[in-house]
């Protein structure tokens, strides 16, 4: 496995004190890093296409089983009013943020049954955390969503990080459709992943 070491201002942020920045969803924006090891190289073909540009499923049989890590992150905006029923948890429906912390988990753990080609993996890790930004005047709220996965394996979890944003913020949308329906996911991306042949990559 390729040594995980960055720095910012002569710091290094190393393979020990990785998983506590990740933990907290801070590793990309907390960071702006310059990394010390190589970055993930971009394939010039899809993987998922044989040689007769028939679908299949790579095969990953062959390839080392490493540690594995993917952060994703996405928003849903709401009306000001919805936002506060989210924080004071007077919804009807319940605990908003708790439901959809359980959805986004079973999630990623469901991923290769929703995606077609996606292995199922073992996962180790998923962790989903919110924030709620401050609505400034004439602005929507919104409700932030970051997804943490990690697994040892022959293939990567960025799948399953994306599934569990996704997830975690339609849950938030059916929880609180009732007083909102305008409410509008948008900027689910990846944030970062490691591990692997193809190396890392930041946003």
């Amino acid at each position: 496995m390729m040594p995980y070491v960055r720095r910012c201002s002569g710091r290094a942020v190393t393979e020990a004190t990785k998983g506590s920045l990740i933990g907290r969803g801070r590793l990309a924006e907390s960071y702006p890093l310059q990394l010390e090891y190589p970055v993930m190289t971009q394939s010039t073909s899809l993987t998922h296409f044989d040689a007769k540009g028939q679908a299949h499923m790579v095969d990953v049989g062959g390839k080392p089983a490493t540690h594995r890590v993917a952060v994703a992150r996405g928003r849903i905006e709401m009306l000001p009013a919805t936002l506060a029923l989210i924080e004071s948890g007077t919804s009807k429906k319940g605990d908003v943020l708790g439901i959809a912390r359980i959805a986004g988990i079973m999630a990623a753990k469901r991923t290769s049954d929703l995606i077609p080609l996606c292995h199922p993996l073992a996962l180790s890790r998923v962790a989903i955390d919110f924030e709620c930004p401050p609505a400034q005047d004439g602005q929507a709220g919104a409700v932030v969503c970051t997804a943490t996965v990690e697994t040892t394996g022959p293939t990567g979890v960025e799948m399953e990080a994306l599934t569990a944003v996704q997830v975690a913020l339609l849950t938030i949308y059916d929880m609180c459709k009732a007083a909102d329906r305008g409410m509008t996911i948008n900027g689910v991306r990846l944030l970062e992943k490691h591990g692997g042949k193809s190396g890392s990559y930041v946003a």
